[in-house]
């Protein structure tokens, strides 16, 4: 009972707050958080600011509604997120003049700030996972056998400063995809200044159009655990003076099943995505620990389909495209394309490992830049 509870709560004080006198200045929401349970619907309307201070979690039947030009301002630590369930719903409808914006509650954050957005589906996982729990809370599970599942809608939606961790394995990224259908609509997101994961796909179907990450501190974009979707369209930045924290940061990284643990599994990762850029705007050095450590990574049984993707920029990284790993080696049918635009020397190999289909070659034209003219970034 206690959950329900706090949705009302949270939905009185946000009452409260409607029927309050209007300023020039939008209105700090508190309590947006609890849960929201079947039948019930949390409408958060542009014109307030809404502050996240607590796990905000969308049950099976319930609905949160997010009105185009909405801000949702986080408190700092890992227990704030919204997460949807299995059959909840999130239907965050931004637009291009009015995107929606969750962020830090504070000026100057950084990354790891706060949690981010958790989605959980019925979509299918490898063959031998009919269901896996979340990486943030284990009492809430994903995956299932419905490839179409709907968990709703996201279009022109900004997540800054996301990937607070509780220890060095628990930790959200961005937007985290786990088992979501390919009913559900992702187009038109912007990650900026996260910890860990730009996105990551924990198996599933869904298609993701039009994805922007700048300086993820981990991975751009990852895919795991037999997704089987398409990202189209992806553009990843690391700026000028970024530094990542992590060991093995890569533009792709992408494993067939969980953490290589699952090799006998059918229905391994096998994806596609089309048009990505890379780019890399460091100062260059030979010190591996400001490198990108691969360009593409595939393994563990992973099979990728990459079209059209450009590395540029004037940092450095190792192998461009990579297949190798101690717990599995990609699929050799892998086929990849990628152009490689960087202009001072990397300090790996082309392409590592098994892989004819494979190709570093001229004329890929990437991601264009164009279509992210709504989030203000300056290419």
């Amino acid at each position: 009972m206690k959950k329900y509870f706090l949705a009302i709560m949270a939905i009185a004080v946000m009452t409260m707050s409607f029927t309050s006198c209007k300023t020039d200045e939008p209105k700090v929401t508190e309590g947006i958080s609890g849960s929201i349970g079947s039948g019930e619907t949390l409408h958060l309307k542009a014109g307030e600011d809404y502050l996240l201070n607590g796990p905000l979690i969308i049950e099976d039947g319930g609905i949160l509604t997010i009105d185009a030009g909405t801000v949702i301002k986080a408190k700092k630590g890992f227990s704030n997120y919204i997460l949807v369930l299995q059959g909840g719903k999130i239907n965050a409808n931004g637009t291009a003049e009015k995107p929606i914006r969750m962020t830090a509650d504070i000026d100057k954050a950084t990354a790891g700030h706060w949690g981010g957005l958790i989605i959980n589906g019925k979509a299918p996982l490898t063959s031998g996972q009919t269901s896996a729990s979340t990486e943030i809370n284990t009492a809430y599970i994903y995956g299932g056998d419905n490839p179409a599942d709907n968990s709703g809608v996201l279009t022109y939606v900004m997540l800054e400063y996301t990937g607070a961790r509780s220890s060095a394995d628990v930790e959200h990224n961005g937007l985290t995809l786990n088992a979501v259908g390919n009913g559900t609509k992702i187009e038109n997101i912007y990650v900026y200044e996260g910890s860990d994961d730009g996105i990551e796909f924990f198996g599933g179907s869904v298609n993701v159009k039009n994805l922007l990450v700048v300086n993820s501190d981990d991975d751009m974009f990852d895919f795991t655990q037999g997704y089987n979707g398409t990202l189209e369209n992806a553009y990843g930045i690391w700026e000028k003076g970024f530094t990542s924290t992590e060991s093995d940061p890569r533009g792709i990284e992408a494993d067939g099943n969980f953490d290589g643990n699952f090799a006998d599994h059918t229905n391994q990762s096998n994806f596609t995505v089309k048009n990505m850029t890379i780019d890399l705007r460091l100062d260059h050095n030979n010190d591996k620990t400001t490198q990108m450590q691969d360009v593409i990574k595939v393994r563990r049984g992973a099979k990728a389909t990459v079209i059209n993707a450009l590395v540029k920029g004037t940092g450095a990284t190792g192998d461009l495209i990579d297949l190798t790993d101690k717990k599995g080696a990609g699929d050799p049918t892998s086929s990849i394309s990628l152009t490689n635009s960087l202009t001072n020397p990397f300090a790996g190999k082309e392409i590592n490992g098994e892989a004819p289909n494979a190709k570093v070659e001229a004329g890929n034209t990437g991601c264009p830049t164009n279509i992210f003219s709504w989030t203000g970034y300056k290419f």
